[in-house]
């Protein structure tokens, strides 16, 4: 099996996915890591030299490849991954994959975030909680119908990491 943790930058992604590899033994991949070793740059550089049409072009290309290579597969995706060209039609159309939408709420993604902003180049140049919490409200808006499409919905707030693991591990085995 192959899961695919999707949802919005900062709802644990990467935290929950490794975790939850671990404890399947399964190998475990984040696509922004992947992008950055294939592409020798970080993600904030990719944006910043060649723009984010480029970068979703590649993130689809690689997301791609692992998902077509790899069994037994935890991915943490970029939160935009599964919104962009055919990502989540072909998620959906693979075998032997599951997706799982980690939910995380408007509140809970804004202080997660504000605390990170520097490193993530789609909000550091929002200057104040205000300003962020509206940028993410409007892309929870626009994203919410991918998102939705998950195989399996697992809500974070208020949880730990193992909480969310056991969670998902409930509802896909």
């Amino acid at each position: 099996m192959k899961i695919i943790l999707i949802g919005y930058m900062g709802s644990g992604k990467s935290t929950v996915g490794n975790q939850l590899s671990k404890i399947l033994n399964y190998n475990f991949k984040d696509l922004d890591t992947e992008i950055e070793q294939k592409e020798e740059k970080t993600i904030s550089n990719i944006f910043s030299e060649k723009g984010e049409i480029y970068f979703r072009k590649k993130e689809g290309d690689i997301l791609k490849e692992v998902v077509n290579t790899n069994h037994e597969l935890v991915l943490a995706t970029g939160g935009g991954t599964p919104c962009y060209g055919d990502a989540m039609r072909f998620l959906s159309e693979s075998e032997q994959v599951v997706t799982v939408y980690l939910k995380a709420s408007l509140p809970v993604l804004t202080d997660r975030l504000f605390l990170e902003k520097e490193q993530r180049p789609l909000i550091s140049h929002l200057p104040n909680k205000e300003e962020l919490t509206d940028f993410i409200r409007k892309h929870l808006f626009e994203r919410s119908h991918v998102y939705s499409q998950a195989d399996v919905t697992v809500t974070v707030d208020n949880k730990d990491t193992s909480e969310i693991v056991e969670e998902i591990i409930a509802k896909l085995f």
